[in-house]
């Protein structure tokens, strides 16, 4: 006889703004994906105004939920962080509290992670990108991999499981500006991709626009590496090269050939080109250093207005409490 599996305790971390329609789904179909294992759900409320606090606070009534509340919309990273360092789990499970990610994928994640994965990443596939966003993705992920030392899959988000010492490792690292998906990647652990098709939001509408997404990269690239401040080097190099040389071919058509300088339209343009590529290097410079500010700083990361502290996790069990969508396997039925 095979002797019986030790009881281990899982961590579901949601990080939530303004889903309380769809926390009163998704913690049910959890639930139901995880039934008979030892869990905890923590859900971490990122300064909503909906009714996200009233979804999560009914929820603790017939679920393991533990809620925490911001005094503030601190950003998805600090709630991620704030899920990282309230977890008692020997695995923590990061997944959006929208619904988008697929909860029958949970049982094959911790399958892995019990095969020895230490990080279970899910990757989505099938993303129906414009030909633009496609190709601002692979050239960022390669300006990423050109200057840093670690490697970020380009369609690896915040769904994955991360085992206990990859989650004491992340609770190690101080930074204040903080870009999770670079974070996963730069502590190293094994670590198993797992394809996934995103689901439909279960309610409401994504809070995630092009300016948020923006600077979310902006703060990963210059966390994570130089690459910009070593392209504008080059440039300016190369630039400075070139304008010597032009120079140099100017003079001698003068004096050799007798022709007159001319051409004020080229060097007006020639000034305004040389002033913008100043301006670019000096931005980036300063992205750094607004960087560096913050750290110096050291204001904390978040602030818990309200925590409703820690509850005794329980094996997951199915609730009749709430109707699912009959044709989705990942929700469950009345």
């Amino acid at each position: 006889m095979h002797a019986p599996r030790p009881v281990q305790l899982i961590s579901i971390v949601l990080p939530a703004f303004n889903e309380g329609e769809a926390l009163r789904m998704v913690i049910p179909a959890i639930a139901q994906a995880l039934r008979g294992e030892l869990i905890e759900i923590i859900i971490v409320d990122d300064g909503s105004t909906d009714a996200t606090r009233a979804a999560a606070l009914s929820a603790t009534a017939s679920y393991p939920v533990r809620y925490l509340r911001f005094s503030r919309n601190f950003g998805k990273e600090a709630a991620l962080s704030a899920g990282i360092d309230a977890a008692r789990g020997q695995a923590v499970i990061m997944m959006d509290a929208d619904g988008q990610h697929p909860v029958e994928l949970l049982a094959l994640f911790l399958e892995r992670w019990r095969a020895g994965a230490e990080i279970v990443s899910g990757v989505q596939k099938d993303r129906l990108d414009t030909p633009p966003k496609r190709f601002a993705k692979r050239l960022y992920y390669r300006l990423m991999a050109a200057g840093s030392s670690i490697t970020i899959p380009p369609d690896a988000g915040d769904f994955r499981l991360l085992d206990r010492k990859v989650v004491d490792a992340l609770k190690t690292l101080p930074e204040r500006k903080r870009f999770m998906k670079g974070l996963y990647s730069w502590v190293g652990f094994r670590t198993e991709l797992i394809p996934f098709v995103a689901r439909p939001r279960a309610a409401g509408e994504t809070k995630y626009g092009w300016m948020q997404l923006f600077g979310l990269g902006l703060t990963g690239m210059t966390a994570f590496t130089i690459a910009p401040l070593r392209m504008v080097s080059i440039l300016g190099l190369a630039i400075s090269v070139t304008s010597f040389l032009f120079g140099v071919y100017l003079l001698l058509e003068y004096f050799l050939d007798s022709n007159q300088l001319a051409g004020w339209a080229t060097l007006a343009v020639g000034m305004m080109f040389f002033s913008g590529l100043q301006l670019l290097a000096l931005g980036l410079i300063s992205e750094y250093l607004a960087g560096m500010f913050e750290e110096v700083k050291q204001r904390p990361l978040y602030i818990v207005a309200e925590d409703t502290g820690e509850r005794a996790p329980v094996p997951a069990r199915a609730s009749t409490e709430t109707v699912m969508a009959e044709d989705d396997p990942s929700r469950v039925s009345r």
